[in-house]
């Protein structure tokens, strides 16, 4: 699949959506944050523009590949568009970003975020959402809010630790580190690392391999695989079982391993 040629432009709906770029190629649908001014900076507009096109994908959607237009991926939280609210304004202004990224780890398709240059604040909790992240050379994350005087709002603290843990995250937050792409490789913050310039096409090559699985086994991964991770081991243990079931009773499933059985398809080799 060709990023510059495959795609096309999206039609209806997603066409409006001014802040984002959206095209589509067969079962992989690209969606580009579209301030490249800002540095793709997150506002208002943004989130919710962001939110109608996750509810709105194509049936045809398979796998959702986010990327940032212009010389950075997302340099988080505008703070233009950040007012003096009131603790209880700040809750639901907080509770508003959760149903945004939430609609991201939890999206019906898995999604592979393309990270390059600025990956701060708010634009690290959004990556920290997606399934799979690509960073390219130029990608360097920080969380700045310790020295702004404020908090992640945006479900970083559930999600960051879990990629990168407790101290990695605390110690960004407390000193202003940041990490750049192969740091942040090591910290298990993103799991390829490619030359500038290559996130996206790397990452639309993978979302066309997710694209090809069975969608069932795509779904439990992504949706099952993180809640069983939260469960004590024995209730995991059980829900795997379930999961395991469902999934092998799929027509798709059974249709995948005949054909391994018959040797249509390949083994597992290191590539």
């Amino acid at each position: 699949m060709n990023a510059a040629t495959d795609f096309l432009p999206a039609s209806g709906l997603l066409a409006q959506l001014d802040l984002l770029r959206i095209e589509h190629a067969g079962a992989v649908t690209h969606l580009c944050l579209n301030r490249p001014a800002k540095r793709n900076a997150i506002n208002e507009e943004l989130m919710r523009q962001l939110h109608t096109a996750l509810l709105n994908l194509p049936a045809s959607t398979k796998a959702l590949v986010i990327s940032g237009e212009g010389s950075h991926f997302c340099a988080g939280l505008d703070l233009s568009d950040l007012s003096e609210r009131s603790v209880a304004e700040g809750v639901l202004h907080s509770r508003g970003w959760h149903v945004v990224m939430d609609a991201i780890q939890f999206c019906r398709a898995p999604v592979v975020a393309a990270l390059h240059g600025a990956v701060v604040g708010g634009g690290l909790e959004l990556a920290a959402a997606a399934h799979i992240r690509v960073a390219d050379e130029t990608a360097y994350f920080g969380l700045p809010e310790g020295q702004r005087g404020i908090f992640v709002g945006g479900g970083g603290s559930a999600r960051i630790p879990r990629l990168a843990g407790v101290a990695c995250m605390t110690d960004m937050m407390l000193t202003g580190r940041v990490l750049d792409a192969n740091e942040g490789e090591r910290r298990g913050m993103v799991q390829y690392v490619v030359p500038a310039g290559q996130a996206v096409t790397k990452a639309i090559a993978l979302a066309g391999r997710i694209a090809q699985n069975a969608p069932l086994s795509n779904f439990a991964v992504t949706q099952a695989l993180p809640r069983i991770a939260d469960l004590p081991q024995a209730d995991g243990l059980f829900v795997e079982s379930l999961m395991a079931a469902i999934a092998q009773g799929d027509e798709a499933a059974k249709e995948r391993l005949q054909d391994f059985l018959q040797k249509r398809t390949p083994k597992v080799v290191k590539s």
